[in-house]
């Protein structure tokens, strides 16, 4: 599947846009994963927004964080894929461009990830090291990973 790849600031994005990555992480953190968190957390203005397009809709969404906005550090937050897509390699190429568009954004420097536990080993393939214990974010495990 040939995925189109937009990318954004908030201020470029148009409501079309908006509404799609809206939906896409609400079908999937919060009903999916069956997690009621605050989504909506005064970041998505400061973000640049990752949004991939398949069959003509938003399949895939990242968000692409500042340095000092949630760490220290610049980082890679809502990854998500639609249920419908995964296992056909879209979330590496997701996250490969995610990469890619942190460093053309915020220039060549770590990046760090709060990573569902279950995704370490996915995220490890992109040289993301632990750089903490498991916690518990909104009833789900997740760790800390970074990459130099």
């Amino acid at each position: 599947m040939q995925i189109q790849w937009i990318i954004k600031e908030f201020k470029e994005l148009e409501l079309e846009e908006l509404y799609g990555l809206l939906q896409l992480r609400e079908r999937v953190f919060e009903i999916e994963q069956n997690c009621v968190y605050p989504d909506l957390d005064d970041k998505d203005q400061t973000a640049v927004h990752i949004m991939g397009y398949g069959d003509d809709k938003m399949i895939a969404y990242s968000r692409l964080l500042p340095q000092g906005i949630s760490y220290e550090d610049m980082s890679i937050g809502r990854v998500v894929t639609h249920i419908s897509y995964r296992r056909f390699g879209i979330g590496k190429e997701l996250m490969t461009v995610s990469i890619e568009a942190c460093y053309k954004y915020f220039g060549k420097a770590p990046i760090r990830i709060s990573a569902q536990l279950y995704l370490k080993a996915f995220y490890k393939g992109f040289d993301f090291v632990a750089v903490s214990e498991p916690y518990m974010e909104d009833n789900i495990p997740h760790i800390e990973m970074l990459k130099d």
